[in-house]
């Protein structure tokens, strides 16, 4: 592998995290190549010799930031894990600039954007099939849904930044918001919501069709397909 040499691999580094921080705030497509050059203290063409083109940096910038959450993420696994929450906890606002950039390329409706989350989600299955296998998860009916749905919860605060603030009166990036979400959040993760399986044993029932609330869907797509096509509708017979 050939080596970079270190004032290269630096004035990358300041490149990407120029990035970060002007996609975050204007998006991608507002922001220009010259504009993060002279953010990061470069030229342009420094720029696209270590990257390539603005794809090239917005994807060297998505890897960079899964990666990025993914460590965090598994620093709960550490022994250590009420230090590195306490640690969390107390500087959320180094996050800012990560947050932003999350909350507006995912929203871009681009297909950078299709391929950040396709990312995350991925990443996100993998670190349940983890869990799964140590036993520190349950297994799930449905791995896959379950990962997506995981996805969708940690991004939604994300997202929904703005009206997340107007409820808790104080930024997403605080560390008054971290406070007061991160025990409902593991509450939630770790005990469930309901007390018993009534409601889910309703819903396999339902699902399963049985007698009491419905009937067995048909279709021609073969078993297990969760795309089933009802059976269609029968000519009413005429009378004799």
């Amino acid at each position: 592998m050939r080596s970079v040499p270190l004032e290269d691999a630096t004035a990358a580094v300041r490149i990407r995290e120029a990035a970060i921080v002007r996609f975050g705030r204007q998006g991608f497509e507002r922001t220009s190549v010259r504009q993060i050059a002279a953010d990061a203290g470069v030229s342009p063409a420094l720029v696209i010799h270590h990257f390539g083109s603005k794809e090239g940096l917005r994807a060297a910038c998505d890897e960079a930031l899964v990666s990025q959450l993914m460590t965090e993420k598994s620093k709960t696994e550490a022994p250590a894990i009420a230090e590195t929450m306490r640690e969390w906890l107390d500087r959320p606002e180094r996050f800012g600039a990560y947050i932003d950039y999350f909350a507006t390329m995912l929203a871009d409706g681009s297909e950078g954007g299709n391929r950040l989350f396709d990312r995350m989600l991925g990443e996100t299955a993998a670190m349940i099939d983890r869990g799964v296998a140590d036993g520190t998860m349950h297994a799930s009916a449905d791995p896959e849904m379950r990962a997506v749905m995981i996805t969708l919860n940690g991004l939604a605060p994300l997202l929904l930044r703005d009206q997340l603030a107007r409820v808790l009166g104080v930024p997403v990036t605080s560390a008054a918001a971290a406070r007061r979400m991160t025990l409902p959040i593991l509450e939630l993760y770790t005990h469930g919501l309901y007390t018993d399986s009534r409601i889910l044993d309703a819903a396999r029932a339902a699902l399963a069709g049985t007698p009491s609330t419905g009937t067995p869907t048909r279709s021609d797509k073969g078993p297990g397909n969760p795309n089933q096509d009802p059976d269609p509708p029968r000519p009413e017979s005429s009378p004799t």
